[in-house]
């Protein structure tokens, strides 16, 4: 993957670490590794750090590393690809698979089989997950490519410009049907997995907007703002509206589904190369899609999601 940067009047005479930084957003941790190499260059020629720049120079940059490669095993495991270009990979996750080889699962995990095709294509790429889903929630699963993506995603994260949003069927219905929920989120103590809310906890902002309400159930869209572990199952009890088939957090029994009933269905994100904003969408899973059918929908996306 290469960058390109042409200098600008405005650039003139500007030392080339400071371009690197303010123009091409190149963090110093990413400069320590392109020092000693020639991956930098100016006008096709290698440039030192503290080499001023003039207008119209071209700046370029390849961040592709030899020390990029992963640890984590390669498996030959399927995978659901629903986007991939140099610098991102998006995977629609199956329920029942971790996101990366940890205690309890240290194999036939999506990781595994990402590491897998990336052997298979000749990729030599590091695991780079931008976010996590539950072992049984299903949905799009966005990695970086390399180090230069993933601080350039991380920094749309803080300022609240990738968009992640997901699908999920409650028990009752919200009201209002539209709103928010900010409660701060803590571990429970004694507890490894299980979260709370708690005033001492960390702020937690969750948007939703209620698709189709039915008897007992309704069909809800949610956009977290923050990323905590947990945060739309927690949030979601904790105003009395557990998600269906929640054993963690809502407990009550159900035939219609052996999951939580919650799908990450869509991202979107500005290109860290082109930058045009990409929209990627999952279809909603088999089994999501059996309990709304007997509720009597069989519509779930539509432009306005």
């Amino acid at each position: 993957m290469q960058l390109k940067h042409i200098v600008t009047a405005a650039e003139d005479n500007v030392p080339l670490r400071n371009i690197l930084r303010r123009s091409l957003c190149l963090s110093n941790a990413l400069l320590k590794k392109m020092k000693p190499t020639q991956r930098v260059l100016v006008n096709g020629q290698p440039y030192r750090f503290i080499d001023r720049v003039h207008h119209g120079d071209v700046i370029s940059v390849w961040l592709q590393f030899a020390d990029e490669e992963s640890t984590i095993p390669p498996q030959d495991i399927p995978l659901d690809i629903l986007y991939e270009d140099d610098t991102v990979i998006a995977l629609n996750k199956p329920q029942n698979m971790v996101i990366h080889p940890c205690a309890g699962h240290p194999d036939g995990t999506l990781g595994n089989a990402l590491m897998g095709y990336y052997c298979r294509t000749g990729q030599k790429v590091k695991l780079r997950p931008m976010g996590r889903l539950d072992k049984d929630t299903t949905g799009i699963v966005l990695f970086a490519k390399n180090q230069y993506v993933q601080d350039f995603l991380t920094r749309q994260m803080k300022e609240h410009r990738y968009e992640k949003k997901y699908l999920g069927i409650v028990h009752g219905s919200f009201d209002p049907p539209k709103g928010e929920i900010s409660l701060p989120i803590a571990r429970k103590e004694g507890s490894i997995i299980e979260r709370i809310t708690h005033p001492d906890g960390a702020e937690s902002l969750t948007l939703y907007s209620t698709i189709k309400e039915y008897e007992a159930y309704s069909l809800v869209q949610f956009r977290i703002i923050t990323g905590r572990t947990h945060q739309i199952r927690v949030h979601c009890a904790a105003v009395g509206k557990p998600l269906l088939g929640d054993t963690l957090y809502g407990n009550i029994p159900t035939f219609l589904i052996s999951r939580q009933a919650l799908h990450s269905y869509m991202i979107s994100f500005i290109h860290p190369i082109s930058g045009e904003r990409i929209t990627l969408k999952a279809p909603i899973p088999e089994d999501m899609q059996k309990v709304l059918s007997g509720l009597g929908t069989g519509v779930i996306f539509t432009d306005g999601l």
